[in-house]
């Protein structure tokens, strides 16, 4: 597993689509699937930030915030697209860490205000979280950026331990 700044400057082609199919709507907009106390899924939106500090989510208290708590798990998967491109995707899947770092918060909390114009409505109840990459898939309707129409795999542990 790696950071998304590592895996940015590991695949940066990559990383790029990833950002783009993220931030398609101006912001960071996503579905991060979380494991539930019996080991189901749970799926729920969500506005990833991708900032220099890396790949993070903010969480209301709540099931998402303990699930990642207990079980750091996760699958983050971009919003969809229209038609012809339906689709077209970028998942990332890896292990969420909680961070209370302060460079960290004002790093995530100044590319909020940049994607978003502001801080999101109940900004001091959120809890941070750091999504690890250990692999993503980016699907393609037509050839693109570099990347065949289909899907591209990668996974970290073939590439970093």
């Amino acid at each position: 597993m790696m950071t998304w700044t590592e895996f940015q400057q590991e695949q940066p082609a990559l990383a790029h689509v990833g950002r783009d199919q993220f931030y398609q709507h101006g912001m960071g907009l996503g579905f991060i699937a979380t494991v539930r106390k019996d080991g189901g899924p749970r799926v729920h939106p969500v506005c990833p930030v991708i900032s220099p500090a890396g790949l993070h989510v903010l969480i209301l208290p709540g099931p998402k915030r303990g699930d990642l708590r207990r079980d750091g798990r996760y699958s983050l998967h971009t919003e969809m697209f229209p038609p012809p491109r339906e689709d077209d995707g970028f998942a990332v899947s890896g292990t969420a860490a909680e961070i209370t770092d302060t460079a960290t918060w004002e790093t995530v909390r100044a590319q909020v205000i940049g994607d978003f114009g502001e801080l999101w409505p109940n900004y001091d109840t959120l809890t941070l979280f750091e999504l690890s990459v250990a692999s993503c898939l980016l699907t393609l309707t037509q050839p693109g950026d570099g990347f065949p129409k289909g899907p591209t795999i990668w996974k970290a542990s073939e590439h970093h331990e």
